[in-house]
C-alpha cells in the first residue's frame, strides 16, 4: 500500500491540500463520541415536522471551503482567507497558512507567501524549513523591512544549527558525514546570511559571513561575494584573489555561465590593477595550484609531507588567503602559536605586538601570529573584537611541523629555515626584553647576548 507521501505526490495540488484538512479533520472526529449503532436503533423514530437546517461544525466548514475551489488555487486563496476572516483563531491555521504560502508560490504573489510563512513561523517557530522559506521568499520580495527580518530569521536557524550535538545523530550516520553536513549547513546559512547583508548594503557584516562560510567549506559562492565586496571597497588586490579563488573552485559548483561571469570580473579588475592581461593566466595556474592544495579543510592534512618551513603554505586570517612562505624566504620569522581559548596568549599579544613595532621599517623580519585552533569558526569574530596588528593566519601543520605542544610558543626562525629562539609559555616581565634581544641577535649575530634574567617558571596554557 502506498504511503501517504506517495498518495500526496500523485494528486493534484488542491486534492493533496484536501487530503492534508481531511487527515486533520479525521483525526479531531476520532476525539468526538459517534453514536453505536445500538444507540441509533434505541433513538425513537424522527417525526414527521421539518428537522431544523443541520449546523455544520468549523472543521467542515473547512473542508468544504477547500472543495468549494476546486481546481482554481486563486479561489483556494479567496476561500480560505474568508474563512479565516470569520475564524481568525481557528486551530487548523498552522494547516491553512502552509496551503495559502503554496498557493501563493504557484501564483506567483511573493508578498502574499511571505506573509502567510512568517505568521506560519509565528505560530511555529520550531520549524526550520518554514523559517528558511520564509528567509528565501522575504530575500525575493526585497524591501529592507523583510530583508532585516529575514537577517533575524537567518540567525535563528544558524543558531538552532550550531546547538545541534552529536548525540542527536542518528546510529545510521557516520560522525564524519554528520560533521560534514553540520558544516554544509552552517554554510549554507551563513552565506544566505551575507547574502542578505549584502542586499542590505551592509558590507563589513556581509564580509563576516561569507568569510566564515569559506573557512568552514572553501566554496566558489563565498569567495565571489568576497570578490565583489572587495571590489565595491576599491581594494582590486584582494578582489583578484578572492575572483580566482572563486574561479578554481567553480568546477564543481558553478555552470559554465557562471564560471564565464567570473572570468569577466576577474579581467575587469586585473585590467583595472595593472592595465592589461599579462599574468593573468600565470596567476590563475597558481590560484588552482593553491586551492587544490587546501581542497581538504582539515588542518591535519593541510602541508603534508612539506619538509622545509620556507615550502608552507599558509593561509591569512580571517579571510583564508593564501600566504606562501616561499615568499619571505631569506628573511627571519618571529612566530607566536596561539589559540583563542587560551588566557595567557591573549596576555602575550599585546607585548608581542610591541616587539613587532620595533622592527616594522626593517624588509629583513616578519612577525606572524599563527592561530592553532581546531575550530577554525571562532577566529573571525575574536580577530574581529581584538583587532590584532600582527600578521594573523592560520597555522596549518606549522605547529606540527616545529612540535608545538603548549600555548603560547614564541619561535625565531632564521634565514636557512632553524630554529634559533624558543619559548613555551612567556615570563611576563621579562617577555619584551628576551624576545627584543633575540630578533638583533639573529638580525646581527656577532652581537652580544644579555645576562641571563633570574630564573622564573614559564606560564602554562
Amino acid at each position: 500500500m502506498p504511503s501517504l507521501r506517495e498518495v500526496r505526490r500523485s494528486l493534484p495540488f488542491h486534492a493533496a491540500i484536501l487530503l492534508s484538512f481531511s487527515v486533520c479533520l479525521s483525526a479531531s472526529a476520532q476525539n468526538e463520541k459517534s453514536p453505536t449503532a445500538v444507540e441509533q436503533a434505541s433513538k425513537p423514530a424522527p417525526s414527521k415536522q421539518a428537522a431544523p437546517p443541520k449546523q455544520i461544525s468549523q472543521e467542515e466548514e473547512l473542508q468544504v471551503t477547500v472543495e468549494s475551489a476546486g481546481s482554481d488555487r486563486a479561489a483556494l486563496v479567496r476561500n480560505l482567507e474568508l474563512f479565516l476572516k470569520k475564524y481568525p483563531e481557528s486551530p487548523q491555521r498552522p494547516q491553512i497558512y502552509r496551503a495559502l504560502v503554496e498557493a501563493s508560490i504557484q501564483l506567483r504573489d511573493t508578498a502574499r507567501a511571505a506573509d502567510y510563512a512568517e505568521r506560519t513561523v509565528s505560530l511555529t517557530p520550531n520549524d526550520m524549513s518554514i523559517t528558511l522559506l520564509a528567509i528565501q521568499l522575504l530575500e525575493r520580495k526585497g524591501d529592507e523591512a523583510g530583508l532585516r527580518r529575514a537577517v533575524n530569521y537567518s540567525s535563528r536557524v544558524l543558531e538552532y544549527v550550531e546547538r545541534t550535538s552529536v548525540d542527536e545523530k542518528s546510529p545510521k550516520v557516520s560522525l564524519e558525514e554528520w560533521t560534514t553536513d553540520k558544516k554544509r549547513n552552517q554554510t549554507t546559512i551563513l552565506n544566505l546570511r551575507g547574502r542578505l547583508y549584502f542586499k542590505l548594503h551592509d558590507l563589513s557584516s556581509a564580509q563576516k559571513d561569507f568569510t566564515a562560510s569559506y573557512v568552514l567549506l572553501p566554496g566558489a559562492a563565498a569567495a565571489e561575494k568576497l570578490g565583489e565586496i572587495a571590489e565595491l571597497e576599491k581594494d582590486l588586490p584582494r578582489a583578484i584573489n578572492e575572483y580566482a579563488r572563486a574561479f578554481a573552485l567553480g568546477d564543481s559548483t558553478n555552470g559554465p555561465a557562471g564560471r564565464h561571469e567570473l572570468r569577466q570580473k576577474l579581467g575587469n579588475v586585473w585590467r583595472l590593477a595593472h592595465s592589461s592581461d599579462d599574468g593573468l593566466g600565470e596567476y590563475l595556474l597558481r590560484t588552482y595550484d593553491e586551492v587544490a592544495q587546501s581542497g581538504d579543510t582539515t588542518t591535519a592534512k593541510r602541508n603534508a609531507g612539506v619538509k622545509e618551513p620556507f615550502d608552507f603554505t599558509l593561509r591569512k586570517a580571517p579571510d583564508g588567503s593564501a600566504f606562501p612562505l616561499s615568499q619571505e624566504r631569506g628573511k627571519i620569522l618571529v612566530v607566536n602559536f596561539w589559540a583563542t581559548w587560551c588566557g595567557p596568549c591573549h596576555a602575550l599579544e599585546p607585548l608581542f605586538e610591541r616587539v613587532a613595532t620595533q622592527f616594522q621599517q626593517g624588509k629583513d623580519v616578519v612577525f606572524l601570529s599563527a592561530n592553532c585552533d581546531d575550530d577554525e569558526t571562532l577566529v573571525p569574530p575574536y580577530l574581529e573584537e581584538e583587532k590584532l596588528h600582527t600578521l594573523v593566519v592560520y597555522a596549518d601543520g606549522l605547529e606540527r611541523f616545529f612540535s608545538v605542544n603548549s600555548f603560547p610558543t614564541v619561535l625565531i626562525i632564521d634565514r636557512t629555515g632553524k630554529i634559533v629562539y624558543r619559548t613555551d609559555g612567556f615570563g611576563p616581565d621579562t617577555f619584551e626584553q628576551d624576545l627584543t634581544a633575540a630578533v638583533r641577535r639573529t638580525i646581527n649575530p656577532s652581537e652580544p647576548a644579555p645576562a641571563p634574567p633570574p630564573a622564573s617558571s614559564p606560564r602554562e596554557p
